[in-house]
């Protein structure tokens, strides 16, 4: 008697596959010079953009990967010019992330590639409801990924 997948299960592989898929297809739009920048270096400049000076203790917690993994993001950027770090105003044990100018550009910048695609793309291949499906969604993957109940 063959036994069959949870439904959890399988929506679970599902979404993993269409997550990969389409996350290595948004890399592909972007334009060549933008390819030096890793994903996670990305997220975390445009969280620092986004939310302002922060530590580097936050944004690990943010982007859900331990310390020494967001210290090595960070160096990175810091490499690239696209942050600097500096003692915290009200608490000088602290040092804050901040973006340059450099950065904020970067960021603001970066996304038109992958976003005239996919606004193209959902356009031209999904009807209204399936656009409307796509955002529900989208507001559920932002509850997990936020670990919300």
């Amino acid at each position: 008697m063959g036994r069959t997948a949870r439904p959890e299960a399988e929506i679970a592989v599902e979404l993993m596959k269409a997550m990969v898929r389409l996350r290595a297809r948004l890399r592909t739009e972007s334009a060549p010079e933008e390819m030096r920048w890793t994903w996670s270096q990305i997220n975390t400049l445009a969280r620092v953009v986004d939310e302002g000076p922060t530590t580097a203790s936050a944004l690990a917690a943010a982007e859900h990967v331990r310390r020494q993994s967001m210290a090595e993001t960070l160096a990175a950027l810091r490499a690239g010019g696209l942050v600097t770090a500096g003692a915290d105003p009200s608490d000088r044990r602290k040092t804050l992330i901040h973006a340059t100018a450099e950065g904020r550009v970067l960021v603001e910048t970066m996304p038109a590639a992958r976003e005239a695609w996919l606004e193209a793309t959902l356009r031209t291949q999904l009807r209204k409801d399936e656009r409307e499906t796509l955002l529900k969604a989208a507001a559920l993957m932002n509850r997990i990924a936020n670990d919300a109940p």
